[in-house]
């Protein structure tokens, strides 16, 4: 290991005579050229240094014999020294060249044989006898050259030929592999490789990989493979000999601000310095469709930042809405609040959200219909004054407001899916594409026993970060993990660290790992910033997808907050405390501070004289009065925002109006039936239909 004059490290990749030869100077450097020298002479010479030493081993026997015939001519003890010598140095390299290759080992063989004969006979002779000096000006110089297009065979040998030599490739299990033209590039070398046809297959490569990079003294992520897609034998090996992404490079604003959300989200860079895209929607130019996103890492691996360079990208373009769903109170994304177009906490606000979700989409898909969209495109969100884009019958253009590309984040969405079931994202993930929504689905373990299987076959796009070994086949398909992906072997000592798996981008980089922008603190003041601008310039909702949600959630969902605004969190509402300066005293119980002292006492109602124990607590209305004290409660929980309950919802208001539990589930079932509630895909939970939408 040297290092450059940047002082960056240089490290040398050889493959032997397996015909991949590859010198790594460093960014910025070809291969053989010095970092400190530019001339033409120093790189002439830097090319011929490879080529010289059988030239110099051709000109030290010369010089050996001259020496040699000094000391031993005509001397017969000395003859048969020397005579012995040749043949047992020929008879070692011989054995010596068992490990490599018939061809090579002949070669070997015959050279030393030659120069040792020569040797022995110009020190026995001299050098100028008879035809020894004849054979030396012929024989050193034609041997010499041998060896020099061996080399350059080596070097430019076609995958069509066998393997020069087994080398490293006999240590890993592939001697018989073939290895074409290597591809030089700064910090990443590309080849060519073929197995042996019939006897092995590209599994077998995949399976070698850790092996190859153990004796590369490589990492393991930094050797990937790709298959060739039209042959079970073929694929290219890569190798990126230095890690580029140990040094963190931070985040410093958005790659483009204003842009649309069709334009490619930049998230982070690759290990050779490419930049990382993602796109959300679809394209029908190139072929693309929209995608959803599942961010899986464990604790520690960078999930909150990976977040934050997806939703800052998000923020910055002027046609998207970002929902976004966190039941850990908006911790890493409280600086983002303003530029959020619905921010729910999790629990019952969060239920709202997904109900909301899944009503919005069909009122989508039907309007892009309406005006010839077969998927959501830019023009989708600006003014429908193209007559080719009208819902009118008459051929003229509608004027419709257009209508921004929706994403629905779920940030933590292991606790949803506790509380609402393992497919509780599948009918979105299904149907959400066509519809211009992208969901984001972020939790550490995205198992079989966390998530269903369709809805984890729903996303097809996944920014796999550090993880447990045996988490992997979660989080990446197998054909990456076979091309030498391997997430697990991270954990969590490598925030940021991912394998991004999305359509838009070539497949060979699936195996490829890259690192996600950092935050720093400085991050905070420009993150500030920026949810100020999405708040003043950001898309805000179209009518069909602002009325669609309010259908569902009522108040809950407000839209992005107006400038100089408290952002909008739906939350629980805590109960206010009691002021201790009321008419009544600190100690008086609030529910008595209506209470005229001097009033006569209510008549006797039904349950009253009712035995406390053995019997349900509560008395029970008449049902007139029943329906009127549920009316208010819906509405009470209407106002807060809380569109989605359960009977465990109505246990304060049970206590409080001294009600039993089990009325409490008759009344929401009678209350379905007269559509004042309606159903969800959870059990026992029912949404409250809003009262314009009920009358």
């Amino acid at each position: 290991m040297a290092r450059n004059s940047n002082g960056r490290r240089v490290r040398h990749t050889d493959f032997l005579d397996n015909g991949l030869v590859a010198e790594y100077t460093g960014p910025g450097l070809l291969p053989g050229q010095s970092a400190g020298g530019g001339s033409v002479g120093a790189y002439l010479l830097s090319r011929a240094m490879p080529h010289l030493p059988p030239w110099l081993a051709a000109a030290g026997i010369g010089i050996a014999g001259g020496l040699g015939s000094l000391k031993w001519e005509e001397s017969a003890a000395a003859g048969v020294g020397l005579t012995l010598a040749s043949v047992a140095l020929t008879g070692a390299t011989w054995w010596m060249g068992k490990s490599t290759t018939a061809q090579r080992r002949l070669h070997s063989a015959i050279t030393v044989a030659s120069a040792s004969a020569w040797t022995t006979a110009a020190c026995l002779a001299g050098p100028t006898a008879g035809p020894l000096p004849d054979l030396y000006m012929m024989g050193a110089p034609a041997l010499a050259l041998s060896w020099n297009i061996r080399m350059i065979l080596r070097r430019n040998d076609a995958t069509g030929g066998e393997s020069g030599d087994k080398g490293l490739l006999e240590k890993v299990g592939l001697a018989r592999a073939q290895i074409g033209n290597a591809k030089v590039e700064p910090n990443r070398v590309t080849a060519p490789l073929a197995v042996e046809a019939g006897e092995q297959t590209n599994d077998d490569v995949s399976k070698a990989l850790a092996r190859i990079a153990s004796a590369l003294d490589l990492p393991t992520s930094a050797v990937r493979y790709q298959p060739d897609g039209d042959s079970n034998r073929r694929g290219e090996l890569v190798i990126v000999p230095e890690d580029m992404l140990a040094e963190a490079a931070y985040w410093e604003g958005p790659s483009n601000l204003g842009g649309s959300i069709a334009d490619p989200l930049v998230i982070g860079r690759y290990d050779d310095g490419s930049p990382m895209y993602l796109w959300l929607p679809g394209d029908p130019n190139a072929g693309r469709n929209g995608t959803h996103v599942l961010v899986a890492g464990g604790t520690g691996s960078g999930k909150g930042e990976t977040a934050l360079n997806l939703q800052t990208e998000i923020l910055s373009r002027r046609d998207v809405l970002l929902w976004l769903s966190d039941p850990k109170m908006f911790q890493d994304f409280r600086p983002l609040l303003p530029g959020i177009d619905w921010a729910a906490e999790g629990g019952t606000p969060t239920e709202v959200m997904v109900e909301a979700i899944q009503a919005v989409i069909p009122a989508r898909t039907r309007w892009l219909g309406q005006h010839n969209y077969r998927q959501w495109v830019p023009a989708a969100a600006e003014v429908q004054n193209d007559a080719k884009h009208s819902c009118r019958t008459d051929g003229r253009a509608c004027g419709c407001a257009g209508m921004p590309y929706l994403v629905a984040w779920m940030e933590e969405a292991a606790s949803t899916l506790r509380n609402l079931g393992d497919d509780a994202f599948t009918g979105i993930a299904q149907e959400a594409r066509s519809a211009g929504v992208s969901l984001i689905v972020s939790l550490q373990r995205p198992s079989y026993d966390q998530m269903s299987t369709s809805t984890r076959a729903s996303l097809p796009s996944v920014i796999a970060l550090g993880c447990d070994p045996r988490d992997e086949s979660f989080s990446l398909p197998d054909t990456v993990l076979d091309a030498g992906a391997h997430p697990g072997a991270w954990g969590n000592r490598r925030p940021g660290y991912c394998y991004l798996v999305t359509p838009g981008i070539d497949e060979t980089r699936y195996a490829s790992p890259g690192r996600t922008w950092g935050f720093g603190r400085d991050a905070v003041s420009l993150m500030e910033v920026l949810a100020d601008w999405a708040q003043r310039n950001g898309a805000t909702a179209d009518p069909i997808t602002a009325g669609a949600a309010s259908s569902v959630a009522g108040n809950a969902y407000t839209g992005r907050p107006t400038p100089g605004g408290a952002p909008t969190i739906q939350a629980v509402r805590e109960e206010d405390a009691m002021d201790d300066d009321t008419e009544y005293g600190p100690l008086a119980d609030p529910e008595d501070a209506d209470i005229d002292p001097e009033a006569e006492l209510p008549d006797p109602e039904q349950g009253d004289d009712a035995p406390i124990f053995g019997q349900e607590t509560g008395r029970k209305p008449s049902p007139e009065e029943a329906r009127r004290l549920l009316d208010e409660a819906l509405a009470e929980f209407e106002h807060e925002g809380r569109m989605v309950v359960g009977p465990k919802d109505f246990t304060d208001w049970c206590d409080q109006h001294n009600l039993g539990r089990s009325w409490v589930s008759k009344r929401l079932k009678e209350a379905a039936e007269e559509g004042r509630l309606q159903a969800t895909n959870t059990t026992g939970r029912w949404r409250i239909v809003p009262t314009l939408m009920a009358a």
